[in-house]
């Protein structure tokens, strides 16, 4: 569900025309509601209530302070992945008995802040990063709560840049060898293994893959258990898939039947890290047209947001819905199936100004004639857009601006020409 809605022809977010937001904040610009962001929060409370997890909202999908600190006004803790992340998280209002420490390649540095802040859990995964966090820890006179983050080595399930379980990637612990490093750190005074880390990737549209990790992760709390290891949590990460085509994805509750049983049977603190389950369908990227061109029998929309404000359809071929903000008459607002031959609608590519011809939004897309001057919604943007956002081709990252009922405001002011050289030394 989500709170973006045609009204008179018009693409509402929650009470207030998403064009007067262009016309206030120009373009490109994020818009996110806000009651689609608890929405979906409260879904999986909701969902996983039998089990009173903790759920870490995930900085990396979209790390905005003000959306941030709404999470953790509800009550969630946070996913990082890095020492800026970190920072973020505490800078949002976050604590460290709610912070989860992910990621492959943590420094030294990065170490030493997690353990001076005190987080909950780090998810370790490799043989080197464990020792080196024994000795990180061993030099502050703490000792460090980990989880082994392992690789179930599951079948394919999501794009492959972005599933995680598969063997031959990079993260995580195989699944056939972590006992045997678990065994090397029994009894270490530095180092405490008392959870289990289990994520596969995303977005992830079926709930069998979980079904299947949770069965070998049964297995294996219980062996690590027997070597000693007081396992008490269980991390499930994210992954859940969200609605980007029609509604494919599948509710919270799925998940959770899937997930809840062996958790229960572990007796384990259940812990989660979701981010695009939350706030992917919480935003969308709105464009103005700036030219529509024909060349060699294609037809181009050239808008102003390019794939430096969203990357996602150049990184992973990913589909995003794209509708005019107010269709003209004959067209339907919106269609019921973005991929379907729609009435007065031609296949067109919507792309940006970047100079990579990489660089587009949608390619053969059916939409209507667009002029110059109007604007675009692309949808279920929230996740991974502004997150991944950068200043190629000296282009300003967007503006984001939050919608609360009939209110909104910025919540992140557009790049200045100066914000993109500040930073760097003068010569």
């Amino acid at each position: 569900m989500d709170h973006f809605h045609y009204r008179d022809r018009v693409l509402h977010c929650e009470e207030i025309p998403v064009r007067k937001l262009a016309e206030a904040y120009g373009t490109p610009l994020y818009v996110y509601s806000k009651a689609t962001l608890l929405h979906h929060f409260n879904q999986l409370k909701k969902a996983f209530a039998a089990v009173s997890p903790l759920i870490c909202y995930s900085l990396k999908t979209n790390p905005n302070l003000t959306i941030a600190k709404l999470m953790a006004e509800h009550g969630t803790g946070f996913d990082v992945t890095s020492g800026g992340e970190l920072y973020r998280a505490l800078a949002a209002g976050g604590t460290g008995d709610k912070i989860v420490y992910a990621g492959v390649g943590k420094t030294d540095a990065e170490l030493c802040e997690g353990l001076d802040k005190s987080v909950f859990l780090f998810n370790v995964e490799s043989e080197a990063e464990l020792y080196t966090l024994a000795d990180v820890a061993k030099a502050a006179g703490k000792t460090a709560n980990v989880a082994l983050r392992v690789n179930p080595d599951l079948p394919p399930k999501t794009h492959v840049k972005t599933d995680t379980s598969v063997k031959g990637v990079k993260f995580g612990f195989d699944i056939d060898t972590v006992l045997d490093i678990a065994r090397g750190v029994v009894g270490n005074p530095h180092v405490k293994i008392v959870g289990l880390h289990m994520h596969l990737g995303s977005p992830i549209l079926s709930t069998q893959p979980y079904k299947d990790a949770v069965a070998k992760g049964l297995v294996l709390i219980d062996k690590l258990r027997e070597q000693g290891h007081q396992i008490g949590v269980w991390n499930m990460g994210g992954g859940f898939g969200i609605h980007y085509r029609k509604q494919e994805a599948r509710p919270a509750s799925d998940f959770a039947e899937a997930i809840i049983p062996a958790v229960q049977k572990a007796g384990c603190k259940l812990v989660l890290e979701p981010g695009r389950f939350i706030v992917g369908n919480a935003g969308i990227l709105l464009s103005r047209v700036i030219y529509t061109k024909e060349s060699g029998g294609k037809h181009f929309i050239i808008q102003d947001a390019a794939m430096n404000d969203l990357i996602r359809p150049t990184l992973y071929d990913s589909f995003h819905r794209i509708w005019p903000v107010e269709p003209a008459a004959g067209v339907p607002a919106p269609p019921e199936d973005y991929e379907s031959d729609i009435p007065n609608t031609r296949k067109q590519d919507v792309v940006g100004p970047v100079c990579e011809s990489s660089d587009f939004l949608a390619k053969d897309r059916r939409l209507p004639t667009m002029n110059r001057g109007d604007l675009l919604a692309t949808f279920s943007a929230g996740a991974y857009g502004m997150a991944m956002s950068s200043n190629y081709n000296g282009r300003p990252r967007a503006a984001e601006v939050l919608v609360d009922g009939a209110e909104h405001r910025l919540i992140r002011r557009r790049d200045t020409y100066a914000d993109m050289v500040r930073a760097e030394l003068e010569v």
